[in-house]
């Protein structure tokens, strides 16, 4: 077991009885040098910007009075960061707040959670991290409605996928007679956890602006190969960014995105994208309140 498995495994795969009151301590944080190293990704001159963004739609705490308050719970923080934050302690940690009194009235009791909130993670991670408490889950929107199923430009009777750990060796391209803009979407995508093997799924999307074309197939060949692959979610959005990233010239813009389905009421959205990307311009989502599964217009 190497050193991030080790501290991964603070609470993984193990009987936690959690906390009934409020519990920092709780917070495990995950180097993200290692998994970088492997891929060539250097912590001081990373090729890309993005967030990894997460939402946990189980939040709960009480007043002073045992009112139970109960929201979504977003929070975003760059992935600039060293960090990482393990998804089984990040869920233990919020669940110490369950049977905790804060603040006289509901309003109160959300301005403190957020305090403190913002303020444990932003410790635990070495940088800032912003939460934000969603009031009307039905007021979310889909922000990525432009983006193609690339299923759609493959022929299933023809396709054939047979390697299912990551061969970045399968990505194909050609060359084009100008610049194109591309808004790809998989909706297959399956890794595993590195600790526990269970299987994540999720959807990915893809823009990239570029003379070169990656073939479609070829991009549903690699990223079907992820389903045995052991990693991250924010780990796995990283290789797919540097394989993509690769492949292109220097001067391309690429943008590449995770949404992944929640398990134990938390799912993780990572977004990575170059620097020459304008991402508000094409997805406004600098916002973190207008960012994919948890999008709202307020």
């Amino acid at each position: 077991m190497n050193k991030t498995d080790e501290i991964a495994s603070t609470h993984l795969g193990k009987k936690s009885e959690g906390s009934e009151i409020y519990n920092p301590s709780l917070l495990v944080a995950i180097p993200r040098f290692e998994n970088r190293k492997q891929y060539n990704i250097p912590d001081d001159n990373l090729p890309f910007e993005g967030w990894d963004v997460w939402h946990a739609y189980e939040f709960s705490a009480m007043t002073q009075n045992g009112v139970p308050v109960t929201r979504l719970l977003k929070l975003k923080y760059n992935c600039t960061s060293k960090f990482l934050v393990e998804s089984k302690s990040l869920k233990l940690y919020l669940n110490s707040y369950n049977m905790t009194r804060f603040g006289s009235n509901i309003s109160e009791c959300l301005k403190i959670c957020k305090e403190k909130i913002e303020k444990d993670l932003s410790e635990k991670l070495e940088t800032i991290v912003e939460a934000h408490f969603i009031e009307n889950d039905a007021k979310r929107i889909e922000v990525f409605q432009s983006f193609t199923n690339i299923m759609s430009c493959a022929d299933e009777k023809t396709l054939i996928v047979d390697k299912f750990k990551e061969a970045p060796e399968l990505l194909k391209t050609v060359e084009t007679n100008q610049e194109q803009t591309y808004h790809l979407m998989f909706d297959s995508l399956r890794s595993n956890c590195r600790v526990t093997h269970q299987p994540d799924f999720g959807d990915l999307f893809v823009y990239y602006k570029s003379k070169k074309h990656i073939l479609e197939e070829s991009l549903v060949k690699y990223l079907s190969s992820f389903r045995s692959e052991f990693h991250f979610h924010e780990e796995c959005c990283e290789m797919i960014y540097k394989r993509l990233f690769d492949l292109l010239d220097k001067d391309d813009e690429l943008f590449v995105c995770a949404l992944y389905t929640r398990r134990g009421g938390i799912d993780i959205c990572p977004a990575r994208w170059s620097k020459n990307c304008i991402v508000n311009d094409v997805f406004e989502l600098t916002d973190i309140r207008k960012f994919a599964r948890g999008s709202i217009k307020q």
